[in-house]
């Protein structure tokens, strides 16, 4: 059963940083694209960064450019976000969600091409 559980999120001050974990179990991370995604109340769902375990390839929402970190770690089947100088803006329920692919490809930014989410964890910023 492909599983994926998100933990890291929290409460935290302006200009602080938070990681966010993505456990993926039931399957191994090889030919995955991994997302992050974030949705705040009364807004839709959008990509921040997503990582491609088929090429290293990234992708990151102009709005958490260097900012945020991708990164994955096959050895743990987990794909962490390093989130630093959180914005009041950044605050949302995050999501991680993860697509199988045959080869390289340009990844999905919209939710649509991912199969399996898991259940969120909420980033709060605030003083």
């Amino acid at each position: 059963q492909v599983q994926l559980v998100e933990s890291g999120g929290g409460l935290v001050q302006p200009g602080g940083s938070l990681r966010l974990s993505c456990a993926a179990s039931g399957f191994t991370l090889d030919n995955y694209v991994i997302g992050w995604f974030r949705q705040a109340p009364g807004k839709e769902r959008e990509a921040v960064s997503l990582f491609s375990t088929i090429d290293g390839s990234t992708y990151y929402a102009d709005s958490v450019k260097g900012r945020f970190t991708i990164s994955g770690d096959n050895a743990k089947n987990t794909v962490y976000l390093q989130m630093n100088s959180l914005k009041p803006e950044d605050p949302a329920v995050y999501y991680c969600a993860a697509a199988e692919f045959d080869g390289i490809v340009i990844a999905p930014t919209t939710p649509e091409g991912y199969n399996d989410w898991g259940q969120g964890t909420q980033v709060t910023v605030s003083s």
